[in-house]
């Protein structure tokens, strides 16, 4: 299904995994308000996206057999998707990031049955025109790695492996497409503090680690250098009125202008709030109630907006951000497909 013809602006693209689609709306930067696009229908229950550094394509992975990723173009004009085919995966996808040169996407995959003590990554060629090829290195790795995100510098790749309780760090080599083990120790937390996402500072001196278990957030000194890490501070992100034996940290994401840090937690249904100072540490700012089991959200590029699914309520809200205190007050609601998990917001011409 598509709406109404649009010209440019800013597209979210919400990925339907109970529906097996991918929604794209386009957002009103004055209002916050949202308006359909498209629906797009898939072939799979599609969880984690990335999107390609000029904007030009958006990869998605289905996490039912078989499984493989998806490549799609992007109309630069009305934001709609196209697709253009797909490549297989060795396993079961929880994360998709893409190298800054837009060649190589990364993934990390794990087996679907209870039996997860091993991870596969691998990395895979993006052509020219947005097709992905078979995977040109696949490895085993750490269990439960649930994310994996090349640094500013593009020379090194961190993996976060949930039952490990490490951030591990690899060399990469942009020309090769090839990982090896680097030469920067891994980085510990907490034992059964769970490491989920990760996230750079738009400086790229800051490092952020949010776990899944506790639902913690760490704070790292990032050297581009060395690539090493060290840790600053510990800080809960799940509110402390609501105590739960079993917290499960979600997303985490930063306002482009680095000045304001949030992160989801699904068992409280909550998005915590934080402002960075100028060396990048954390103060909470507050808690607020969202869409049920808020596995994924996303700020739009000129941080204005802040866009929450929820994964149980099959509905995504739009918050504006108070651009003086970074709190969160929520100016719409919509209904999505059946399990929106993941988001994607992209500014085009």
């Amino acid at each position: 299904m598509t709406g109404t013809m649009v010209r440019g602006g800013i597209f979210a693209y919400v990925s339907c995994a109970g529906s097996r689609e991918i929604r794209v709306l386009r957002l009103d930067p004055e209002s916050g308000k949202l308006a359909p696009v498209q629906e797009l229908a898939v072939s799979g229950r599609v969880m984690p996206m990335a999107v390609s550094p000029d904007r030009r394509f958006l990869f998605a992975a289905l996490r039912s057999e078989p499984y493989c990723v998806a490549s799609f173009g992007i109309d630069q004009r009305t934001g709609e998707l196209t697709h253009l085919g797909m490549a297989p995966l060795p396993l079961s996808a929880l994360f998709l990031s893409v190298d800054a040169s837009g060649r190589w996407l990364f993934t990390t995959s794990i087996p679907e049955s209870k039996d997860r003590r091993h991870s596969v990554l691998s990395v895979t060629p993006i052509g020219p025109h947005g097709f992905v090829h078979a995977p040109r290195q696949v490895f085993r790795a750490e269990p439960k790695i649930h994310s994996i995100l090349p640094d500013p510098t593009n020379r090194r790749v961190f993996a976060a492996s949930c039952l490990a309780d490490q951030v591990f760090c690899y060399d990469f080599d942009a020309i090769t497409g090839r990982m090896s083990q680097g030469s920067v120790s891994s980085v510990r937390v907490l034992p059964k503090a769970g490491p989920r996402h990760m996230a750079f500072h738009p400086n790229g001196l800051s490092f952020y680690i949010l776990n899944e278990t506790d639902a913690t957030l760490y704070t790292f000194d990032f050297d581009p250098g060395s690539g090493a890490l060290t840790e600053r501070r510990i800080i809960e992100t799940a509110p402390r009125d609501r105590p739960l034996e079993k917290l499960e940290g979600a997303d985490l994401h930063l306002t482009p202008d680095g000045r304001f840090l949030y992160a989801s937690e699904r068992a409280t249904s909550t998005l915590s709030a934080f402002a960075l100072d100028a060396m990048g540490l954390p103060e909470p700012i507050g808690t607020f109630d969202t869409e049920r089991r808020p596995r994924g959200f996303n700020i739009d590029p000129y941080g204005r907006y802040l866009l929450c699914a929820g994964q149980e309520s099959h509905g995504l809200s739009v918050y504006a951000i108070d651009r003086d205190t970074g709190s969160l007050n929520r100016i719409g609601q919509y209904p999505m497909g059946e399990e929106p998990n993941w988001i994607e917001i992209l500014r085009l011409w």
